[in-house]
């Protein structure tokens, strides 16, 4: 699973590295893609028509989508619960007279971002300093001196595949692609109100349509701040946005490691992406010194070097001053969070309520000290003894793993030792960090809601650029403790489970195996799948993005891979509209691996011997993918979202010859596949 925490995201981001299934690919003949599910559970269904339905029917038909969400599923519940307790328990540390040190910093950030009559009594007082020093940039050197001091650390492109900040460029700080002894920071394409290039480019009523309703709410929010002529303003901004997107590298592109390996130095920026001054650039981004940069999107760094060349500093501006009334929308007066949420939640998420202030409270708590956060939820809410459970777990499926890999008949020995060495030298990190993040230089001021955001942004950022002077941690986390989620983490071979994930209905210390394999041991053979990906294999045992493949083993695994691609594109959640198979490849791929091998760790079990053995294991699974999503998120998740949608997530099933025989699944069934059709990889 990937995400990262930021100020304007909710409190626990809900998209697993999962992954989609879609109708089997033939050699004469294109299979039949099964039907979206059923709403209602008041109809027949065999498993073989339909498995996603059949195990969820009935959730499906009782279950309603809250008014402030896009989607609910099962993780999405979850992650509420969760959530109640923490906001709970954060509470109870403010009230607490003896509360201190970094949670009695929580407290207080949490407590100020809450004061809705304190931010409301302040208007615009806290952004004025931000929007004057904006409306101070008279020429171009004074411009991308700002646009350098805006740069945050707010991207990651290979554990969260996160590549959205609504800055020019987003900063990652990380190990080297090919170099895994030193960090360097990676530059990625930014600078976006919506979210992908597509919104931009693609030509159709329905994109029109939002990006008519987007420059109107670049208008509503410059006209809030009490800017003049700001609807000539905002199609200036729009058509600058514009402009970018059009440099900026496709899902697909981004998803592709080999043309993201670009490493630069300073003298290539000169000469590859001229018209900048890019030592007042970098130098503002606090970046002065550095010798090596990883360009993960090249075309979109020389494509807003053309654009600044030639810069409108007016428009420029103007861009600017949205982009920080957009962030900073839920610190301003209730006028401007509203405008964002009628935008960004009903018009681009089809959300019909905002989330109450307790839950947006939460989300910029976390972006500010997660793991401050997480470690009083795990001295509360963590046993022990389930650690030591989920790691037996990992242990079992990490055999299994390594078995499937010593019987498989198409690779080579060169190519299986280096992926033993892989597989046998992985970092698994269960349930909390063994080194916390430290919180002390970070000044939280009680009743200074947008103070306490700036100053812990810059906080953060300058915790990454730290990073630069040392060498790569390989047990750093990437997500907190209480984040429901998991990531498998390629260049550093490793591992993360965070504790609030390792709770029922994922994993329960008194659940059966079946249940327990099914569901939260499909979600760790999935991270360690990701390992093998189309993504995951480039990289060795060392994180280093290095071939260590045999020409003939990288073809047949491409070749299979290609089968997976045509199996996912053949589902269409709307006539308009297929899944992506091969901006789902990687997903895919892990959830096909990861199912089997937790599979074949379960059947080690005594549970797994059992006559029903089998159909409980496939039915945990199953009903770990239990969502509901409107139509707008749906929409957005299947251009953007590197995850097919949940409902097709079930269907990989088809792939694996065990779920034919559990299920007495034959041929004329909607999912049914020939066994010369179905995927084998791992």
């Amino acid at each position: 699973m990937k995400t990262r925490w930021t100020a304007t995201k909710t409190a626990i981001v809900l998209a697993l590295c999962g992954s989609t299934l879609a109708s089997g690919f033939a050699a004469a003949q294109e299979a039949k893609a099964p039907a979206a599910p059923a709403k209602s559970a008041n109809m027949t269904v065999l498993p073989g028509d339909d498995f996603f339905t059949w195990a969820n029917g009935d959730w499906l038909a009782k279950t309603e989508i809250p008014a402030d969400r896009g989607s609910w599923s099962a993780m999405g519940a979850l992650a509420e619960d969760t959530n109640t307790r923490i906001a709970k328990m954060i509470e109870e540390l403010g009230a607490a007279k003896d509360t201190s040190g970094e949670a009695r910093k929580v407290a207080d950030f949490y407590a100020s971002y809450m004061d809705e009559a304190g931010i409301e009594k302040r208007g615009l007082e806290p952004i004025k300093p931000m929007l004057a020093s904006i409306a101070g940039i008279k020429d171009k050197a004074a411009l991308v001196r700002a646009l350098g001091g805006s740069i945050r650390a707010d991207v990651d492109p290979l554990n969260a595949t996160n590549f959205y900040t609504e800055n020019l460029f987003g900063l990652w700080v990380a190990q080297g692609l090919t170099e895994p002894s030193r960090n360097l920071p990676y530059i990625l394409q930014g600078g976006l109100g919506l979210p992908d290039r597509a919104y931009y480019l693609e030509n159709n009523a329905r994109m029109a349509e939002l990006r008519t309703k987007y420059q109107q709410h670049i208008a509503a929010m410059l006209k809030l701040a009490g800017m003049d002529k700001s609807e000539e303003r905002a199609a200036r901004v729009f058509e600058l946005e514009l402009a970018l997107a059009q440099t900026h590298a496709t899902r697909e592109e981004s998803a592709d490691i080999q043309k993201s390996n670009n490493v630069w130095t300073m003298k290539d920026f000169a000469a590859k992406a001229p018209g900048v001054d890019w030592k007042a650039f970098f130098k503002a981004a606090g970046l002065s010194g550095q010798d090596r940069f990883q360009v993960y999107h090249p075309s979109a760094v020389t494509g807003a070097a053309r654009l600044l060349a030639n810069a409108d500093v007016a428009t420029w501006r103007d861009y600017l001053a949205f982009h920080k009334l957009n962030q900073y929308a839920s610190l301003l007066p209730k006028s401007f969070a509203d405008q964002r949420f009628e935008f960004n939640g009903k018009t681009l998420s089809g959300t019909p309520q905002q989330s109450a202030r307790w839950k947006r409270a939460l989300g910029a708590t976390n972006a500010a000290m997660d793991e401050a956060v997480g470690k009083v939820y795990v001295a509360k809410y963590f046993p022990a003894e389930n650690k030591a459970r989920v790691q037996a777990m990992v242990a079992k499926i990490i055999d299994a793993f390594s078995h499937r890999i010593e019987k498989l008949d198409w690779m080579a020995p060169a190519t299986r030792a280096q992926a033993q060495a892989k597989v046998k030298s992985m970092y698994v990190g269960i349930g909390y960090p063994e080194k916390w993040k430290s919180y002390d230089g970070l000044r939280v001021v009680a009743g200074d809601a947008f103070g306490n955001t700036i100053r812990a942004e810059e906080y953060h950022y300058q915790q990454e650029l730290a990073k630069l002077k040392r060498k790569p941690e390989r047990t750093e986390w990437a997500m907190p403790p209480q984040l429901v989620n998991a990531v498998n983490l390629p260049l550093q071979n490793a591992m993360n489970f965070p504790a609030a994930i390792l709770q029922p209905p994922f994993f329960d210390p008194k659940g059966s195996d079946a249940a327990n394999y099914g569901a939260i041991g499909s979600i760790i053979g999935h991270e360690i799948s990701h390992s093998f990906d189309d993504q995951g294999a480039q990289f060795d045992a060392q994180g280093r993005l290095r071939d260590w493949w045999t020409k003939e083993d990288l073809e047949h695994f491409k070749a299979a891979s290609s089968k997976l691609v045509a199996q996912y594109g053949t589902y269409k959640p709307f006539p308009d509209l297929a899944v992506n198979g091969q901006l789902t490849l990687s997903e895919n791929l892990a959830d096909l691996a990861g199912l089997e091998a937790a599979y074949d760790a379960f059947k080690t079990t005594p549970s797994g011997k059992s006559a029903d053995a089998d159909r409980d294991f496939f039915k945990g699974f199953a009903q770990g993918w239990r969502s509901k999503m409107r139509e707008a998120s749906l929409r957005r998740a299947v251009l953007t979202d590197g995850h097919a949608p949940a409902q097709y997530r079930t269907y990989i099933v088809r792939n694996m010859d065990a779920w034919y025989k559990a299920f007495d699944v034959k041929p004329g069934q909607e999912l049914y596949l020939a066994p010369q059709e179905r995927v084998k990889i791992w």
